[in-house]
């Protein structure tokens, strides 16, 4: 996701410089924008894009020990994380240091088509310098209120789309065992009750057909649901976002 949100920020005219791990040639003409982690740590806005928790911590408090870069006045967590992390973090910052939960919905093709759907947290005065970045990356920009707030409905909303993911892929299974192709059931379903955004666009979906994998985005979607119980209510049965992980870690 990152890269294309970083070439969509590009195209808007914003003044960026990459950090990545992996090596510059796994970026082809894109490496030009990557830098080196002493010349990184002298930004002054940090979108995050990383995949879970530790890896904010090895970005933020780790090897490369964003959390006291010299220059660095916003923050901004667009990776998909549990809430309660999102608020414990700002205790953990710099005063001096903006903190903005910004989850972002869509996939890589919503990121590389520069229409991705952001939900935000924060303050209205700290989100709105940043607004022509966000509208660069991206046509349905949601605030939903303070720090925290954006990531408790990304979270519920992945829930929501991993039961499709999971439903979805059960019933193109059963079809298929049925006769019916699997193209048939998904323009049939379009045209009918059984229409989801994930059955809409498994053809462009990368990762539509992968079997589970921890390392794989099936695997990123069990976090996103394990994301989703630190969003419950407390008291509330957590039964049907247990199995819906549970179902996603069967897929073959």
């Amino acid at each position: 996701m990152g890269r294309p949100m970083a070439e969509a920020m590009l195209a808007g005219g914003a003044e960026l410089q990459a950090f990545d791990i992996r090596p510059a040639a796994e970026f082809g003409s894109f490496a030009a924008h990557l830098t080196g982690l002493n010349t990184f740590r002298g930004v002054e806005t940090l979108f995050s894009i990383v995949r879970d928790i530790p890896q904010t911590e090895e970005l933020l408090f780790g090897m490369q020990n964003m959390a006291e870069a010299p220059n660095l006045r916003s923050l901004i967590i667009s990776s998909t994380l549990a809430p309660s992390y999102i608020r414990a973090l700002r205790q953990r910052l710099p005063g001096h240091i903006t903190l903005i939960d910004a989850p972002m919905s869509g996939a890589p093709i919503a990121a590389r088509e520069r229409r991705l759907a952001f939900m935000l947290g924060g303050e209205a005065t700290d989100i709105a310098p940043l607004m022509p970045l966000f509208r660069a990356m991206g046509t349905n920009i949601h605030h939903m209120g303070p720090l925290g707030a954006g990531m408790v409905m990304k979270v519920l909303n992945n829930m929501v789309a991993a039961s499709s993911v999971v439903t979805t892929r059960l019933a193109l299974d059963w079809a298929a065992k049925a006769g019916i192709e699997g193209q048939r059931f998904r323009e049939v379903a379009e045209d009918s009750s059984g229409q989801t955004w994930f059955s809409r666009n498994f053809d462009a979906i990368d990762w539509a057909a992968e079997p589970f994998d921890p390392a794989n985005t099936m695997g990123i979607l069990v976090k996103d649901v394990t994301s989703a119980l630190d969003a419950a209510p407390e008291g509330e049965a957590l039964d049907l976002p247990k199995e819906i992980i549970a179902a996603l870690q069967r897929l073959t």
